[in-house]
């Protein structure tokens, strides 16, 4: 069952009760990672493993994401600047304990290829806090295999 979140703006991603950040550095530059974050929404599970379905919603303005387990997110776009960042929102899931979720993609030049850093920002109750905190390896785990496979797809023969 579906519940609304609380709606946040992009600042919650330096005020957020939990944030999670990740880095990885790829091959491609920073406007092809961008394109594959941002333009290419159906694409993500083909890299993102933890990712079963996704699609653009609301012209693009939005996006429904459907993860294993049955996880789904309905989700606002916050900041969309090529090259550079790409930021959504959670405003509907299922997930249980989850009050506020947004999620910023960080692009930056590193030599020839790209520094991704991905935040996750999250309020719930104390012991959700505590499970995703627990789980601080596992997700840190699935954005460095995501960003693995991403810069195969983007560097590899049939890119």
């Amino acid at each position: 069952m579906s519940r609304r979140l609380r709606s946040v703006d992009l600042d919650f991603v330096e005020s957020a009760p939990l944030r999670l950040v990740f880095a990885a550095e790829v091959s491609a530059p920073p406007e092809v990672v961008y394109r594959a974050l941002a333009d290419d929404v159906a694409g993500w599970p083909s890299w993102f493993t933890a990712v079963t379905a996704a699609r653009p919603t609301e012209d693009g303005a939005g996006r429904e994401v459907r993860l294993k387990g049955g996880t789904v997110f309905r989700e606002t776009i916050t900041a969309a600047v090529p090259g550079e960042r790409y930021a959504y929102r959670v405003d509907e899931s299922n997930a249980l304990g989850l009050r506020a979720l947004l999620e910023d993609w960080r692009l930056t030049p590193a030599g020839t290829g790209t520094r991704v850093q991905w935040t996750f920002a999250a309020d719930g109750p104390a012991p959700f806090r505590l499970a995703l905190r627990l789980g601080r390896s596992g997700l840190g785990r699935a954005f460095r295999d995501a960003v693995r496979n991403l810069d195969k797809r983007l560097t590899g023969p049939e890119a």
